[in-house]
């Protein structure tokens, strides 16, 4: 007789079908229309079907009911998104991009970084009582690095493609990547320390001298150059082995598509294997993957026509996922009642770090970074340095850490109250940037549009209905920024034919992926058409020229349709 399966397996997948569903029906209009970050959503959607709301996602029961299963599955989980996460990040890296920006790199991995570390470290040590200053320098460790997951709301999509500069994009792309894995020497210079010389040295024997060799040797050495070399290593035979088989026909479309995700699954495993630091080598063999800028001009036209898209839909997978299950494990009430800090002390100290702990710093240096032309891209920079999943990473390594300093079944008395401090410090910052970083610029949108829309509200009421020619020719012409950059280009050629005018119908591309040939049909006064850098032919039975294009043309928006391609003109901001 059929009977109701209310399985854990059986709920959290139709849950998480269902909540994908759902938000894929309104993602254009949360995310390009409102800029909302699938980041926060995901959280939200989280916390409310958790077991503080509607209990139907049961972290712990899925680990068995012990809590330290249910933090190696966080750990792992978070190892994994980031793993595909900086591959992804490094390949969308233009040609040697480490080799031609390393002084700003250099500037933005060093000394920001190491101010980033102290300034939050004091924070922590003056707001939380009675820790001492090496569980402070540890804690502030966690929270260094700035997420490459949530700076995706900045670095892509319609606000990104409008306000901010491709270098710029390109240079958060690249610090955010890599000073993920460069939080290790942070946290271990403070973590050694409290091994050999917490408990005054009685449980392990060396002292001071012992840990800065440790810290020298196993984590400067094994796990950071060991990572660099290895990464390289195997993101150049990677490229290579993928060129050769791709130029003899050997690979289709979708394993080379996927030939990134595979990669950064492999690293991740083998690093973790040895031990070494999988996160930072995966950033690096995305960039030596494609250091020749081969494979990520070969796969520019995966953007130019979504239906092929595959990198994309995976990182959104990954993202909505993994803010899902931190929503549901966050240990919400641990906030109000924990033996560390007070909630009040625990507010301060979330606005402070975020305030505080990078901000001023990209000030004061921002002129030695050549990507930053102003104040206002400084301070744009300086505010987005996001906490997201590489803290809550770097959380579960020091839960880890500390378990190796338990004497037998109790927690060394140094360090006793040290895992409930890092828990609630970093959960409770991380879900802070998640939350103001994801609604800042939604905010900021509205800040800025309200007093306009009130302006001319108030305007309208005193004269009476006016009529406004532009609004009502508005739904029969093209964008007005479209039509904008048309007219100037008609004033240039000083009274010649426009570009549109002038192109021959016999030039129309003709686009050839894999099997399938693509034509272009839209009439001949419409705007250039995206030309992908490979796979080309002329219709008139020419050599097509290879012209890799950073920015693509523009064109009008097709009406009544959210899916547009990279080529057609986006509404205004």
């Amino acid at each position: 007789m059929p009977t109701l399966v209310l399985t854990n397996f059986n709920i959290i997948v139709s849950f998480l079908g269902g909540f994908i569903s759902l938000f894929g029906l309104v993602s254009y209009l949360l995310k390009e229309k409102f800029y909302m970050s699938e980041a926060l959503i995901s959280l939200l959607a989280g916390v409310t079907f958790s077991p503080h709301a509607a209990n139907l996602i049961r972290p712990l029961e899925y680990a068995l009911g012990s809590e330290e299963n249910l933090n190696y599955i966080t750990l792992y989980f978070s190892r994994l998104v980031l793993g595909v996460q900086l591959v992804l990040a490094g390949v969308q890296l233009p040609s040697r991009y480490l080799q031609k920006e390393w002084k700003s790199l250099s500037l933005l991995l060093g000394p920001v970084m190491t101010c980033m570390w102290l300034v939050t470290s004091l924070l922590v040590w003056g707001l939380v009582p009675n820790l001492p200053f090496l569980h402070a320098l540890a804690i502030g460790a966690c929270v260094t690095p700035t997420d490459p997951i949530l700076s995706n709301v900045i670095v892509k999509g319609k606000f990104a493609d409008h306000n901010v500069p491709k270098q710029l994009q390109r240079i958060i792309i690249a610090e955010s990547g890599a000073n993920d894995g460069l939080g290790y020497p942070f946290l271990f210079f403070a973590l050694y320390l409290i091994q050999y010389i917490g408990d005054g040295g009685q449980t392990f024997s060396g002292g001071a001298g012992k840990a800065i060799g440790l810290w020298f040797g196993e984590t400067w050495g094994y796990t950071i150059i060991l990572s660099i070399v290895y990464g390289t290593v195997v993101g150049w035979i990677a490229k290579e082995l993928l060129h050769y088989a791709e130029n003899r026909k050997w690979v289709d479309r979708e394993s080379f598509l996927v030939f990134a995700v595979s990669l950064a699954l492999f690293i991740t495993g083998t690093c973790g294997m040895v031990g070494s630091d999988d996160v930072l080598a995966c950033f690096i063999a995305g960039n030596a993957f494609t250091w020749d800028d081969w494979f990520r001009l070969e796969t520019l036209d995966e953007y130019a026509f979504p239906v092929f898209s595959l990198q994309p839909t995976i990182d959104m997978l990954l993202n909505v996922t993994i803010f899902l299950w931190y929503g549901a494990v966050c240990p919400w009430t641990l906030f109000a009642h924990n033996h560390v800090i007070s909630i009040g002390r625990l507010i301060a100290l979330g606005i402070l770090i975020l305030l505080l702990r990078r901000l001023p710093i990209v000030l004061s240096l921002h002129k030695y970074v050549h990507q930053l032309q102003d104040i206002r891209q400084a301070l744009f920079m300086g505010y987005f340095g996001p906490v997201g999943v590489s803290g809550i990473f770097y959380l579960y390594i020091t839960l880890e850490f500390l378990e190796m300093l338990k004497q037998g079944e109790h927690q060394r008395e140094d360090v006793a109250n040290m895992g409930e401090a890092v828990t609630v410090v970093v959960w409770f910052v991380a879900i802070c940037s998640v939350v103001v970083h994801g609604l800042s610029i939604p905010l900021g949108k509205f800040g800025f549009y309200l007093p306009r829309t009130l302006s001319r509200t108030l305007t309208t009421d005193d004269q009476g209905e006016s009529f406004n020619i532009r609004d009502r020719v508005s739904s029969f012409l093209p964008p007005f920024s479209a039509l904008s950059r048309s007219i100037s280009r008609s004033r240039n050629d000083s009274g010649a034919n426009t570009p549109h005018e002038s192109r021959p119908a016999s030039s129309r591309p003709v686009f050839r992926i894999g099997g399938s040939v693509i034509k272009d049909n839209r009439p001949a006064n419409a705007s250039q058409t995206y030309v992908p850098p490979s796979r080309l032919e002329t219709g008139t039975g020419g050599t097509g020229t290879q012209t890799p294009q950073e920015t693509l043309p523009q064109s009008p928006v097709l009406p009544n349709r959210t899916i547009r391609f990279p080529d057609e003109e986006t509404d205004g901001p």
